[in-house]
Order: structure tokens, then C-alpha cells, then sequence
């Protein structure tokens, strides 16, 4: 006997106990899978016992129970043999010594890559909770946009999870309730996996907020009696309506979804028996065109709701469900939801994805879905390359995953379906990301419109683009797609690095300004010395450190090249100069200069030169720059009291200067005092339009009776500008005083 063997045959006897366990799944994988394989199962459950062997549930029960039933849920859903095993082995590498390696030298590749997938990232130390859950989602997502069965793997976990939530502390079973109505049951409804987000939510609610479960659950069963007989009359009065129309169809009345109910209610502000009366059924029939007949003669029986009818057949969802739905006035006055679709359609709606496995229809599109799918994964990858860390990424997939839709055309006619609220920048994007990048403009409808227009079901955007455009940090106020979020979010980093970096070398260049030398005149070697003392990797990341404020500029310079009063003896005097003399000659490091130069401001620095907004100093006025980590300079007037308050922190204060012909659009505040009267904030509009200036915000403030005070945030482009405008206004009748007020 081998050595294989003989390990073998030692883990069927160690296990022989739980043998019985086995025949749950074993009577599952005999339905369809050949017996070859299901002994490849069954040596994969052997081995996760003994994996698992030393562990027990908060219940009590031998670990190996729960891989055990996730396996028989899979297997439910007729999944394939890797799967199966993966489902089973899905906790050994994150619970257990056993190492990725040894799941592939026994189970093989795939599988493993399966396992791995499902497991979270517990071997790497993160700065918080929220951090690690972040990361270990971020690589579960990416692997299921390698597999789709590792998704399916973790939402079958969490459903048996959520089964044995009981034997929790109740502050945990709160934290994986919340968990899961957040991310997986939205996951699972992107997946068109509609049976298990109805019991992920279901069993979501009841731990997240028992006590509203249980006073619903009550509810619905008093109510449930009173009913019957108008549920029984509704779906006789249809079967009958669809037998003389010599329609075939499959009439069934369906109860409304606790959890739906609870949320309808605390959407709408609606008591229980408003919610509760809507009577729902569907109505299976055998092809697309039944659908529609069907709608016709149901129509005909009551009379439908105007604007509630919905056509997900010719429009599928997101998740490719696809069915007619209509809601009818009903007998008593009551409303009555109506579903209509086909048996395939029926399959697909609860199974989703999953019907490729349990279904074998054939059809690799399932009704879309699979091709849904697909696609909303590339969104995912796309969006895990723009992002900047774990959380963000999270952000980002969770407003994408939506439960509701709007659906619009291209100019060609094709459907895009977005999130409900999306803007023109979101299409956009949508549609690809340099069109997203470059957009400048939309027309909704053949006409112009702004681009935080929030689009509505059928219209038709365009999208005007323009080569040297690039995305407006003000489109993160009113984008809601995780798409569009992430690549204007990617884009703006890069600019804000690529800016740092230019006024990092400014103020470096300005600082050395004083030793009559520039940074890109320096010895390599002395750059290199200094980048590994500083344990930076290059420059570019040096000079981004100094623009962001994160690195002092006179610092950094003075590391290079030491001042007289930081070299006090002899010795460090001699040592200074040996050392530089290896690099550079003498007359460049030997003596500091008398001059020294202030950073000019063009008004163009972008976003790491911020104007404050206490005194929002314009071109003209005397200024100052502050350091702030993290955000750059920010640019202060000389006068500005803040300038006092911060006097005590000397080495963050920079000289700085109006570059000559600065150009750009300054914010500044004026008061208006004017006299009430009709039309005066129109004519104060036209005189700052005509003079070239731009309203940002106004606020208007009744004195008393007869005066008002008008508050005003106006771009000018400089000092000038603004006295010439301050004149025209002053010269209108109404107008009592103007001034500029500081903050």
C-alpha cells in the first residue's frame, strides 16, 4: 500500500463519526454529477475535517458542518465539481495551517485560486478594522471578476451564515447584519440572485432591528386571514379572464417581502395598512409574445394605474430580469401589482447568474445576464485601478451597486442604463472613460443642458467633448455612478501630484536661491545622499512632499546645503567642506547670499496653491503664503488677522508675490447697502455682468423696512478690476454703500 493510500484510508477511519454528515450533500451531487467525481468531493470533505478537526461553532457543532452546508447549497444549484470543492474547503486557508500550496498539489489550480479568492486577508497588519475589511472585499471582488464563482462561493457562505446568526454576541450579529444589507445583498441583487437577497434580507432585518421584525411578523400574520378571500377572488377573476381570451397562463398570488414592506413604509412614510393592501401576482406563460397578450386581457379586466406599467422585457435590468409589471385598480378599490413574464424568465429572476449552473439552458447571454454581468465587473476593475486605497474602492462599489435604474439612448439609439439620478457627466462615462475625461457640454434631447441635469427614462443625451478638456473637480458634487467617481477621482490625483511636484521644485529652487544654486544643477550624488537619508524614492516624490506641505522647503535646502550657523566647530566646519568638495567647487557652497526671491503666483498653480477663503486676496494685494501639511500653500492678504494669529509658527510663512500679468478668476466678498426696492438685485446682476464679473453667491438680509444688505461672493480678475466694478455699482440710485468685507 502507498503512502497516499495508507494516509488515506487512516483519514476515512478518523472521520468515520461524521460520515452521516456527507449524505446531505452526497444525495445532492447524485443527481447529476458520475461517481468519479463525487468521490473527489468526498475525499475533499475528509480532508477539510481533518482541517478542521480541533474547531467547533459558536453553536457547538464540529466546524466542518458549516463548509459542509454551503456545499449542499451549491450543490442545489447544480455547480460543478471545482466549485463544490472550493465551497467546502473555503475556510481552511484563512482558519487553519494549511497553505495554499498543499490545496493545489491536492485539489488542483482551480480550486485553490477559488479558495482563495473567498479568503480574507488576515496575515497583514492594516491601521484600522474598516481598512482590512476593505482590503480583504477588494480582493474578493477582484477575484470574482476573475471567476464569477467566488462571489457566488461568498454570498452562499453568508446566507448559512445569516441562518446561524443566533449564537452571536449581539453587538457582532448587528455589525455582519449591517454588513450584509450594505454589500451582499446588494451583490446578490446586481447578480439577478433574487430567492437569496430575499433571505439575506430577510434574515438581515430581523438582526439588525428585531423588534421591528417581530411587530411586522405579527402584523402580517393578523392580517393574513383577513386576505385570503380577496387574494382567492383576484386570481379566480384572472385565470377566468385569461381562459376566455383561450390564454395560457400559470396565475399565482404572491406575498409582499417583509423587508420590502419595512422599507416601502419608512420610504414613503406609509402605515402598515396602506403598504400591506397592495394584492401582488404573477403570471407565468410559456413565450414572449403570451407576455404581452396576456397584458392586454388583464387590462382589459382592470383598469390600469397611468404610469405604472413597466416593460422589462424590451429593457431588462441592470441584472438582465427581465418581465412585464402593471398595477391595476382592483376590486374593493384595491391596487393589485401584476408580474408577467415566461418560465425562463422566472429561472433567471431567481437564480440569476446562477442559472447557467442550474438550468443548462444553453443560452450564454441568460437573458443578459451573464453579459450584465460581465460588464459590471469591468466597471469594478476599472474602478479598483482608479482608486486610491481600499475604503475608497468600497465607496465607489457601493454606490455602484443600485437598486434602481434610469434608462437612456445614445444619438444611435442603443440603451444605457445608469443609476437613477445620474447626470450627463455619468452617461459620459459611462459610455467610455475619455469620453468622461473630454466631456464638455450635453444636449438632453436635442438641446443644451447643464451637465448636473439629472437624466430622465427615455430621453436621448449627447455628449460634446473637446480634445484639450479634462475633468472639473466641481462633477464630484453631482456624479452617482462609482464609474465616473472613480476616474474623476484618479484624475484629479494625478493633476494635484503633477502640480505638487512643480511648486515643490519652485520653493526648493527658491530656498537654494539663496546659496546662488538651483536643485537641477546639483551633484547627483548629493541628491542621492539626501534621498536616502530621507528613505525617499526619487525625486519627483521629494519635490511632491515640499509642494504638499508634508516637507519644509528651507529644510530640505539646508540639508543640502548647511548654513554657516549650523556648523558650530572646527571640525564640522572642516567636515562640511570635505564633504561638499566632493561634489561641487567651492565658490558654489562657500558663501549664503543676500538675496533671496519670493515665489511668484501666477493664478494658475491649480490645486495645491489655495486662495484663503478669511480674506480671499485678489491680484494687487500684498500677500503671504502659509505651508499647510497635506494641502500646499495657502495664500493670505498681509492684513488678514488670521497672518497675527500665526505668527508663532515663523518657518511656515513663505514670502510670496503677484507674478506680473497673473491671469485667472479671484473670489472676493462685497456688502451692498441698498434701498428696498423692486428689481435692485437684478440691476446690481446686470452691472457686474457688464463689467465682466461673475456672481458666485449672494445672500440678501433685511435691515429694516426701508433698507436690506446684500452679502456677495464675486469673481474679478484683479484689484483693479474689482475698484472699477465696486464704481459702477456705487453709481446706481439704490445703492446707499458698497465695500469689500475681510472674511
Amino acid at each position: 500500500m502507498s503512502t497516499s493510500e495508507s494516509a488515506e484510508k487512516n483519514l476515512v477511519s478518523t472521520h468515520e463519526s461524521l460520515e452521516p454528515m456527507f449524505d446531505g450533500l452526497r444525495n445532492e451531487i447524485e443527481k447529476y454529477l458520475e461517481p468519479g467525481k463525487i468521490e473527489m468531493i468526498h475525499r475533499a470533505f475528509l480532508f477539510g475535517a481533518e482541517s478542521h478537526k480541533e474547531q467547533k461553532r459558536k453553536s457547538g457543532e464540529p466546524y466542518i458542518t458549516h463548509p459542509l452546508a454551503v456545499a449542499t447549497l451549491m450543490a442545489e444549484m447544480r455547480f460543478d465539481t471545482e466549485t463544490i470543492i472550493a465551497a467546502i474547503l473555503h475556510d481552511v486557508i484563512e482558519d487553519t495551517p494549511v497553505a495554499k500550496e498543499e490545496i493545489i498539489s491536492v485539489f488542483g489550480e482551480e480550486v485553490a485560486a477559488l479558495v482563495d479568492g473567498v479568503t480574507k486577508l488576515t496575515k497583514i497588519n492594516f491601521e484600522s478594522k474598516a481598512e482590512a475589511e476593505a482590503e480583504s472585499m477588494r480582493k474578493m471582488l477582484m477575484a470574482m471578476v476573475r471567476d464569477i464563482r467566488v462571489m457566488l462561493i461568498k454570498l452562499t457562505d453568508r446566507l448559512h451564515n445569516m441562518r446561524t446568526l443566533g449564537f452571536m454576541r449581539p453587538d457582532k450579529r448587528r455589525r455582519i447584519a449591517r454588513e450584509t444589507l450594505d454589500i451582499y445583498v446588494p451583490i446578490a441583487s446586481r447578480l439577478g440572485l433574487n430567492s437569496m437577497r430575499l433571505e439575506l434580507e430577510d434574515h438581515g432585518f430581523a438582526a439588525l432591528y428585531p423588534e421591528r421584525h417581530r411587530i411586522l411578523v405579527d402584523a402580517i400574520k393578523r392580517a393574513r386571514g383577513n386576505r385570503r378571500e380577496i387574494v382567492e377572488k383576484i386570481e379566480s377573476g384572472i385565470a377566468e379572464r385569461l381562459e376566455q381570451e383561450g390564454l395560457s397562463g400559470r396565475v399565482t398570488g404572491r406575498e409582499k417581502h417583509i423587508y420590502s414592506i419595512y422599507q416601502k413604509m419608512r420610504r414613503k412614510g406609509l402605515p402598515f395598512a396602506e403598504v400591506y393592501d397592495v394584492y401582488a401576482f404573477r403570471i407565468i406563460v410559456d413565450s414572449v409574445d403570451m407576455c404581452y397578450r396576456v397584458l392586454g386581457a388583464i387590462h382589459n379586466l382592470y383598469k390600469p394605474v397611468p404610469g405604472k406599467f413597466k416593460d422589462y422585457i424590451a429593457i431588462p435590468k441592470a441584472n438582465g430580469y427581465q418581465s412585464l409589471h402593471t398595477v391595476l385598480f382592483g376590486p374593493f378599490g384595491v391596487p393589485v401589482e401584476v408580474q408577467i413574464r415566461t418560465a425562463e424568465m422566472e429561472k433567471v429572476a431567481e437564480a440569476g447568474v446562477a442559472a447557467h449552473w442550474l438550468y443548462k439552458t444553453g443560452d450564454e447571454s441568460g437573458y443578459g445576464t451573464h453579459a450584465r454581468v460581465r460588464e459590471w465587473m469591468r466597471s469594478v476593475l476599472e474602478m479598483q485601478q482608479n482608486a486610491g486605497d481600499s475604503l475608497e474602492f468600497l465607496e465607489n462599489v457601493k454606490i455602484d451597486l443600485f437598486p434602481r435604474e434610469v434608462y437612456v439612448f445614445t444619438p444611435k439609439g442603443e440603451i444605457m442604463v445608469l443609476k437613477r439620478g445620474a447626470t450627463p457627466v455619468d452617461f459620459a462615462y459611462a459610455v467610455h472613460t475619455d469620453v468622461g475625461n473630454r466631456c464638455v457640454a450635453a444636449k438632453i434631447d436635442r438641446k443644451l443642458a447643464p451637465l448636473r441635469t439629472p437624466l430622465m427614462n427615455g430621453q436621448t443625451v449627447e455628449v460634446v467633448t473637446a480634445g484639450n478638456a479634462s475633468p472639473n473637480p466641481a462633477w464630484l458634487n453631482f456624479v452617482v455612478t462609482g464609474k465616473a467617481r472613480a476616474n474623476i477621482r484618479n484624475y484629479l490625483k494625478n493633476l494635484r501630484r503633477d502640480e505638487a511636484v512643480e511648486l515643490g521644485q519652485r520653493l526648493l529652487d527658491n530656498e537654494l536661491a539663496t546659496y546662488s544654486a538651483t536643485f537641477n544643477k546639483l551633484p547627483v550624488e548629493l541628491v542621492n545622499e539626501l534621498l536616502a537619508e530621507l528613505k525617499i524614492e526619487s525625486t519627483d516624490h521629494l519635490m511632491e512632499e515640499i509642494g504638499l506641505g508634508n516637507r519644509m522647503a528651507v529644510l530640505v535646502a539646508r540639508r543640502l546645503m548647511p548654513k554657516d550657523e549650523d556648523v558650530t566647530t572646527p571640525q564640522q566646519k572642516r567636515g562640511l567642506k570635505k564633504r561638499l568638495s566632493r561634489y561641487m567647487p567651492s565658490w558654489l557652497w562657500g558663501e549664503k547670499t543676500d538675496t533671496t526671491r519670493p515665489l511668484m503666483i501666477k493664478g494658475t498653480e491649480g490645486m495645491v496653491v489655495n486662495f484663503a477663503k478669511c480674506c480671499r486676496p485678489i491680484p494687487g494685494d500684498p500677500i503671504v503664503g502659509f505651508v499647510t501639511s497635506g494641502r500646499g500653500i495657502v495664500i493670505h492678504t498681509e492684513t488678514c488677522k488670521n497672518v497675527a494669529e500665526y505668527r508663532k509658527l515663523p518657518e511656515k510663512w513663505i514670502e510670496t508675490q503677484w507674478e506680473e500679468g497673473v491671469k485667472g478668476d479671484f473670489a472676493v466678498e462685497v456688502r451692498v447697502e441698498v434701498m428696498n426696492q423692486r428689481g435692485v438685485l437684478a440691476t446690481v446682476a446686470a452691472a457686474i455682468a457688464e463689467m465682466g464679473g461673475n456672481i458666485d453667491n449672494v445672500n440678501m438680509e433685511e435691515r429694516d423696512g426701508r433698507h436690506s444688505s446684500m452679502t456677495m461672493v464675486i469673481e474679478v480678475h484683479s484689484r483693479q478690476h474689482l475698484a472699477n466694478l465696486m464704481r459702477k455699482i456705487r453709481g446706481i440710485d439704490p445703492v446707499l454703500r458698497i465695500v469689500r468685507t475681510r472674511g
